[in-house]
């Protein structure tokens, strides 16, 4: 087992890699939500889940930092394409970021979950009915969804 000071080394570099990477992408607004947001999400990842917490590898060479699994997580489900894409900007393979996706999702439903995908109260949907009403939807409650587009490709056993 490693002494507390021979991971010092290690953890000035994820410190200096996390306040690097945290420049660079939210300060240039890439995920458009404040920097104090992303730093609470990758705080309570690194909290509540071991796989978001930086480590050593059986060589003592550093591990991803936290606020690299984050931000490939967020990039791949804000953005979307191929997963090789995210290997030059993030360097970091197809599984690791398939891996980090799939445990990204998982443990923000198992955090937030109980507060924010929760069945709304009547408080809440008196305040929905309230801002739905002062922008010109009465009686509304949630958004639409652009129903009255045509699906081009829709599966004929789905025609309705």
């Amino acid at each position: 087992m490693r002494s507390f000071y021979s991971l010092l080394p290690l953890l000035n570099w994820h410190k200096k890699k996390m306040n690097d990477l945290t420049v660079d992408l939210l300060l240039g607004g890439k995920f458009r939500m404040p920097p104090e947001m992303f730093n609470d999400i990758c705080a309570a990842l690194a909290a509540s889940c071991r796989y978001f917490c930086p480590e050593c590898d059986a060589a003592g060479r550093a591990g991803f930092a936290t606020v690299q699994k984050v931000t490939v997580a967020l990039r791949m489900l804000a953005y979307g394409g191929p997963v090789d894409s995210l290997d030059e900007y993030i360097r970091m393979g197809e599984s690791t970021v398939l891996e980090t996706v799939n445990k990204f999702t998982r443990a923000i439903v198992a955090i937030f979950g109980p507060e924010y995908l929760r069945e709304p109260n009547e408080h809440d949907i008196a305040r929905l009915h309230a801002k739905t009403e002062e922008r010109g939807f009465p009686g509304m409650l949630g958004s639409i969804d652009c129903m009255h587009w045509e699906w081009e490709k829709c599966p004929v056993s789905l025609h309705g």
